[in-house]
């Protein structure tokens, strides 16, 4: 381990300010445009024993991490997964808390390498199952649907959002996922309205979720099946729109089935991350 006791030492540099870095990053949806940037020099920040875990088995290159002296006895095993030549910092909790700009309790953190972003139509051909998220923006939900498509969806179920969706590799949105992010494939879409159509060649039936009352329910949707109105949903892609708004009107009109959740007629709408936990649950099978 090396000992950091200067908040200013250049090697840590990319742990600083986290805080900060999240409100002028281009992914913000909030962010100040004048100031608004991309992620610095392609990388990214995982918090806590059970993301930086997930982070060390990822596809995704670990280029450094930094953890509290304190804490890094009681967390050998995590730190003896870290690959070979990676630098491994410690410093103090008041070291760390002023190099991150709050108080960090959960004593680790890894930064990780962005990779490209693939291609979504390549992406999908190895998919049996796509979860679609449209312009969401509030990290904690992305965060959700990622970790929802990871439990009741598993292998071969990808996701495909909109690139005014929050960020997935932000640190907040990694935290709520509990690390999922970095093993469910997903790529960034230019234009899901256009992308429609090379999906469906693919064989998926795209499911617009909505809660407008004139649309059917999900019982209906897997009664009536796909396309040929025959046989069952065999790829299903749930799309999910954002906060408030929903879905745009030009995805819900090319879509093969508008559908809602069957609720009580006192409360309109759910959370979109708990919408999309349902809409898995009743379209995808785990594997």
């Amino acid at each position: 381990m090396i000992e950091i006791h200067d908040a200013k030492d250049p090697r840590i540099g990319v742990f600083l300010n986290q805080k900060d870095a999240w409100l002028k990053a281009g992914h913000n949806p909030e962010a100040d445009a004048s100031e608004a940037k991309a992620p610095a020099d392609g990388v990214f920040i995982a918090e806590g024993v059970l993301v930086v875990e997930q982070l060390i088995r990822s596809r995704f290159p670990v280029q450094s991490v930094l953890v509290t002296t304190n804490r890094a006895k009681n967390i050998t095993a995590v730190l003896d997964q870290v690959p070979e030549g990676v630098p491994i910092y410690g410093a103090s909790q008041t070291v760390i808390d002023e190099i991150v700009g709050f108080p960090m309790h959960r004593g680790l953190l890894a930064c990780g390498q962005r990779l490209p972003n693939p291609d979504p139509i390549e992406l999908a051909k190895g998919c049996r199952a796509l979860v679609v998220m449209e312009d969401l923006s509030n990290h904690d939900n992305v965060g959700s649907v990622f970790r929802s498509v990871a439990a009741m969806g598993g292998k071969g179920v990808g996701i495909l959002m909109t690139k005014r969706c929050c960020d997935p590799l932000y640190r907040k949105a990694l935290r709520v996922s509990m690390g999922h992010v970095l093993n469910v494939p997903f790529a960034a879409i230019d234009d899901l309205e256009s992308a429609m159509n090379q999906l469906g060649e693919l064989g998926f039936t795209s499911i617009a979720f909505t809660p407008d009352n004139q649309s059917m329910t999900i019982d209906e949707s897997l009664k009536q099946g796909g396309k040929n109105q025959i046989e069952p949903i065999r790829k299903p892609m749930l799309m999910f729109g954002a906060e408030g708004p929903g879905l745009s009107e030009g995805v819900k009109a090319a879509a093969d089935q508008c559908v809602r959740i069957e609720m009580t007629k006192d409360v309109d709408s759910l959370n979109i991350a708990v919408s999309a936990a349902v809409g898995i649950h009743r379209y995808i099978k785990p594997a």
